[in-house]
């Protein structure tokens, strides 16, 4: 299993990003509020990795905070809810959102994700609950993240300037 990769964007698609990690290109599968802060940012940034293997594939998904990785991990444990649609819910409703949705039982707001009907709401929120109720103190406040990037940009900037990498964050 790869945690994460610490590494430079070369490239990005709509929810994609190749890292180029040690001379090496990493294509992961990213939701689309951590594409955009990808492609905003300069230097090298850190994505915490969910390493998906079937019999015709290995491919990697990523998040640039840790609790993305455990709610898409929490998420996929669901019966019918896979890595893409995982991805795509957490591409349309922010963590700290969806958590509240799940523990406050509110179908409407999950219904407004594409690809998820009334019966998977009532799904997400029946497998969900008791395993966000679980993890919940330790998800991000409401507008946690964006002092995240802010790290990440610091970094990169004492990077260029001469420091090592182990002394920059």
């Amino acid at each position: 299993m790869i945690a994460y990769l610490y590494g430079e964007p070369v490239q990005t698609g709509d929810r994609w990003v190749v890292l180029d990690v040690n001379g090496i290109g990493y294509r992961v599968y990213v939701p689309v509020p951590d594409v955009q802060a990808i492609a905003g940012s300069t230097g090298k940034v850190k994505l915490y990795t969910h390493m998906a293997v079937r019999e015709d594939a290995i491919t990697l998904y990523g998040f640039l905070h840790g609790s993305g990785r455990e709610i898409f991990s929490i998420l996929i444990s669901v019966s019918g809810i896979g890595p893409q649609t995982a991805l795509n819910i957490l591409s349309q409703i922010t963590i700290e959102d969806f958590a509240m949705a799940i523990l406050s039982e509110d179908e409407k707001s999950l219904t407004r994700i594409s690809g998820i009907g009334s019966k998977g709401a009532k799904r997400l929120i029946l497998e969900l609950r008791d395993k966000i109720r679980k993890v919940r103190d330790s998800l991000p406040p409401a507008g946690a993240g964006k002092g995240d990037q802010l790290v990440h940009d610091a970094a990169s900037a004492l990077i260029s300037l001469g420091f090592a990498e182990k002394d920059s964050y």
